[in-house]
């Protein structure tokens, strides 16, 4: 079994720390798109949004990922300006009634910049920094924490029989340039988180072999973020529409977690919370 570690205890993120390790973090995930391919879209009303966030933070959450874009396979292009007009006043009203860090889910720089003038915490960015070449500098200069994820190809074409001789091995790869690109522009390694890109351009036993071998990524020396939540390969594999994957996103965020995972990724924050606190006992039970 994986040992869960990474080269730090803490990931620094702007003025605030998130803890590394001493237990596996929960990132909400707050939609405020009209086409997320996981239906929680309807979030673009601001009371509705922060309705939500609020029941998340009541469940434990550890931060929370807002997106006004959707990235999912086959998604649109979102012009910038509609972006930064969703997420705003969303990240205005949470950045006042909680002090948990905030992630902004965008790969755009002028987004990512409006969003830090607002008090976001971290960009999580599906393109690793490769879409908007602003974005590293920006990062930088803010001191903001970063996700860099992996994919292949782009929304548009990015499940058009995706390729690899070696899923795993590639993904590692091109994490591991990513971070060493990001560093060489000055973002410190502890601001830097690593996502293997679950079902973005991979198929279903693409997605089995990644979850199923996530300790191959730790000796990058970099937290890992999971995100299976309401993904199509859950529903491959249970024959569930998105609304009613719970128990197999429960199953697939358990083994994120007994195969190494640092932070997991999000919905239903209260039914993961608890196949979480499992999954990490029988992993301590384990290590004992």
């Amino acid at each position: 079994m994986p040992v869960s570690k990474s080269t730090f205890s803490e990931i620094r993120c702007r003025e605030k720390r998130m803890p590394i390790g001493s237990k596996v973090l929960i990132m909400g995930i707050l939609n405020v798109t009209p086409d997320s391919f996981s239906e929680d879209g309807h979030c673009l009303n601001i009371e509705t949004a922060i309705e939500r966030a609020q029941q998340m933070i009541a469940e434990g959450v550890d931060l929370i990922d807002i997106g006004g874009e959707s990235t999912r396979p086959g998604a649109s292009y979102v012009d910038e300006d509609v972006e930064i007009k969703r997420i705003s006043p969303i990240l205005t009203v949470l950045r006042k009634l909680t002090n948990i860090p905030l992630s902004i889910d965008t790969r755009k720089a002028a987004v990512a910049r409006r969003a830090l003038d607002l008090g976001a915490d971290i960009i999580n960015d599906v393109s690793a920094l490769q879409d908007d070449l602003r974005m590293a500098q920006l990062i930088q200069e803010s001191g903001a924490g970063v996700v860099l994820m992996h994919r292949q190809g782009h929304s548009v074409n990015m499940q058009h029989a995706p390729q690899y001789k070696d899923v795993v091995g590639e993904v590692k790869d091109f994490l591991s340039e990513r971070v060493s690109m990001a560093r060489s522009m000055g973002i410190p390694a502890d601001h830097i988180l690593v996502d293997p890109g679950i079902g973005f351009g991979k198929t279903l036993n693409h997605n089995l072999e990644i979850l199923r071998n996530i300790g191959e990524l730790l000796p990058l020396g970099q937290p890992i973020l999971i995100g299976v939540s309401r993904k199509a390969f859950i529903g491959t594999l249970t024959g569930k529409p998105v609304g009613e994957r719970e128990f197999g996103n429960a199953v697939a965020v358990a083994a994120a977690v007994w195969q190494g995972a640092h932070i997991v990724r999000v919905h239903e924050v209260g039914a993961m919370h608890d196949a979480i606190l499992v999954a990490q006992a029988l992993q301590n039970s384990c290590d004992k």
